[in-house]
């Protein structure tokens, strides 16, 4: 066994490129009549497990790129994805959790000053990252508050891996947790949103429950990220950071201009619409297979005890208290 591994991480990048070229391939298999069928395996789901078992056998290979390439491919991905939405029906959709947003937000960051400050004793900046990650958008808000914080690389290499490991298990188990319970399409949209933190992991997961899922997550989701920037301008003044820059998430921006192109314009030609949307999808499961393959055993080693449990008892309460909200309101 330790001959194997040993072989592996040496040919780790040999391993590497022929995985992305096999995605590449069986993707391409979709546009063919006829072979499409032999492409259906290939989900989110499992772009993101492939990721995970060649980082954790073959360690990292070009790490820098994967970082990169992820980060814009899920902006493209998003963007391609409005293309196949309309306006009014993602509005009225969405509107539930939207108006549940507002209270989890305040109510996940004061929760998880209290469980990492005063019960867990974890550092102030990466209690307060893995809170903000929980609250709105996964590692988009701690890259976006991290600096307005002034955190330190180590703590935002925590955080970012704390919320990484929560996503990739959130992926594989909500959905099944959704069948489960019996959840419509409306109901596990709203609480994929809400509970899980990054916009790959809940894209991906609305995408393997069904097609109103997916619409109704990623809508209720980007708007939560808005929420970035109020976070970031509150966090400012409470941390006196004054003249820090702010990332805004202007791909929000493009997804709405892309639904709005959509319905208004594409009416009449919806193949058009239709076929960026699919771009889309084929670009998010590249995208999570370059995300699962950015986590090392480094990253899991980095993450320590305090700061894991932590963030597993704040996506706890989250989600119990999502469904509790979506059940009996």
């Amino acid at each position: 066994m330790a001959e194997l591994l040993h072989s592996l991480k040496t040919n780790n990048k040999t391993i590497y490129v022929s995985l992305v070229i096999v995605l590449f391939f069986f993707l391409f298999l979709d546009y063919i009549p006829g072979l499409s069928a032999y492409s259906s395996w290939l989900t989110p789901p499992v772009a993101l497990f492939i990721g995970l078992l060649y980082a954790l056998l073959c360690g990292q290979a070009h790490p820098k790129f994967n970082k990169k390439v992820s980060k814009y491919l899920l902006q493209y991905s998003v963007v391609a994805l409005g293309f196949g939405m309309n306006l009014q029906a993602s509005i009225a959709s969405g509107r539930q959790g939207m108006e549940f947003t507002i209270i989890s937000v305040l109510g996940t960051m004061l929760l998880g000053w209290f469980i990492g400050r005063k019960c867990l004793k974890v550092g102030r900046d990466t209690s307060y990252l893995i809170s903000s990650g929980t609250a709105i958008c996964g590692g988009s808000a701690i890259a976006a508050i991290g600096p307005v914080l002034r955190a330190k690389d180590s703590e935002m290499s925590v955080a970012l891996g704390t919320i990484f490991i929560l996503n990739a298990i959130a992926l594989f188990i909500f959905p099944v947790i959704g069948h489960w319970l019996g959840m419509s399409q409306q109901d596990f949209g709203t609480w994929a949103a809400i509970a899980i933190h990054d916009t790959s992991s809940v894209v991906g997961a609305g995408a393997a429950y069904g097609e109103e899922a997916l619409k109704i997550a990623t809508t209720i989701k980007l708007t939560r990220a808005l929420w970035i920037i109020p976070l970031a301008l509150v966090t400012s003044v409470i941390f006196k950071s004054k003249g820090q820059k702010i990332n805004i998430p202007w791909f929000i921006f493009f997804f709405l201009l892309a639904m709005i192109f959509n319905t208004y314009l594409l009416d009449g030609v919806p193949q058009v619409g239709q076929a960026i949307n699919h771009l889309g999808r084929k670009g998010l499961t590249v995208t999570l297979f370059f995300i699962g393959a950015s986590l090392s055993r480094d990253v899991l080693k980095a993450v320590g005890i305090k700061p894991l449990v932590q963030g597993v008892l704040l996506w706890l309460v989250i989600s119990l208290s999502t469904l509790a909200y979506i059940y009996y309101f």
